[in-house]
């Protein structure tokens, strides 16, 4: 009697899954049908081999737990029908060891009667089902025939799980792409707006890829991750899009700004937040912008946030935005030297500016970033 191993009948492709398993039920070979016999008595591995053998079946016999894991060893088998009790390696020693060999391999224990507790251990092993001796053919045969149906499926199982993992991850990576590529262009458009508001002041020139740079080196000099370092760097980039709603009148004032005037200034923060809230995928950054005016003893704004409730982000960005603005000319005053700031902003530690994020503004700048000021 021969097994059907063909079930694509009930396969009907009609969405991405089950594309998936028409796809693995052509990729799984079916054709397998070689039987690895095991028992140590010869009577047995003669009269199960040859009664397998006019089924179909190609047969190889092994007469130990030993010769069987060699001949694992060897060649691929659709099943193993393996003795619970023999000399050398038991059946139970051998099931672990010839998955292992193959995960494929689909295992029907033999074992007398007064065995069934070790043949339940056996099952809880991966072995698929077990015979009692003496073996009844019928019984045989449709043992062998269920676990040749269950190593089909079992396969296809797995194939169909690995494909569907590797098409989320595609997917995942095509996704994050794109999401990527939205960031850059969103950012490159906010961007393009700062710089036309930067190109009409002289002072305020190049000032936010400046922050950025600065920025991006201090998350670096702290340790941070790539991606952290690349949100600082956006977010130093977008920082000040919010200044596109404050009057023009009041940005390039040549004198000190009055009360009002300074209100109207601090709320760039706001506005700026307005015009990006819509980009969610610009993720934590959006957090960064919100607090780089915050100040580390609670008294900067918007929000008056203090300390480690400040985002990392924000307190770096709070860094080199007050670095490049002194160190950057200004109608009413002559920039400052790059010591003469550090020196300053020194005398801001605990008040303006986290410790270590001094700390590693000064060491940045010892070390020299490419359109700054320089120690």
């Amino acid at each position: 009697m021969m097994i059907s191993m063909d079930h694509s009948s009930s396969l009907h492709p009609s969405g991405p899954v089950q594309a998936i398993e028409a796809a693995v039920a052509a990729s799984v070979d079916h054709s397998l049908r070689r039987i690895l016999v095991v028992d140590d008595e010869t009577n047995i591995r003669l009269a199960l081999s040859r009664f397998l053998r006019t089924r179909g079946f190609e047969v190889e016999v092994a007469d130990s737990g030993t010769a069987a894991l060699e001949a694992l060893q060897r060649q691929r088998f659709s099943l193993m029908l393996c003795d619970l009790r023999m000399p050398g390696l038991s059946g139970l020693e051998v099931v672990p060891k010839a998955l292992l060999a193959d995960q494929d391999l689909g295992i029907i224990m033999l074992t007398a009667v007064n065995d069934a507790t070790s043949a339940t251990e056996a099952l809880s092993n991966g072995a698929f089902d077990y015979l009692t001796k003496p073996v009844e053919l019928p019984d045989l045969q449709a043992a062998v025939e269920r676990a040749m149906l269950r190593r089909m499926r079992t396969m296809e199982r797995r194939a169909i799980d690995r494909m569907i993992r590797e098409e989320v991850a595609l997917r995942t990576l095509q996704l994050e792409r794109e999401k990527g590529a939205l960031r850059e262009m969103t950012v490159s458009v906010a961007e393009t707006l700062i710089n036309a508001m930067e190109a009409k002041d002289l002072y305020l020139r190049g000032h936010s890829q400046r922050v950025a740079e600065l920025g991006a080196a201090i998350a670096a000099e702290l340790g941070e991750p790539d991606h952290m370092v690349e949100l600082v760097h956006t977010a130093g980039r977008l920082h000040d899009v919010g200044k596109i709603g404050i009057r023009e009148a009041v940005l390039n004032k040549n004198g000190p700004l009055t009360a009002d005037e300074f209100a109207h200034v601090k709320e760039h923060v706001q506005v700026g937040l307005e015009i990006l809230q819509p980009l969610h995928h610009l993720g934590e950054a959006l957090h960064f912008i919100r607090d780089h005016h915050e100040h580390w003893d609670g008294g900067g704004y918007p929000f008056g946030r203090a300390g480690t409730d400040i985002s990392l982000g924000g307190r770096i960005l709070t860094a080199a935005d007050a670095f490049d603005a002194l160190t950057s000319k200004r109608a009413y005053r002559d920039p400052m030297s790059a010591g003469t700031t550090l020196a300053y902003l020194g005398t801001q530690v605990e008040r303006l500016l986290e410790p270590r994020v001094y700390e590693a503004l000064a060491v940045v700048i010892a070390r020299g970033v490419e359109g700054l000021p320089r120690l």
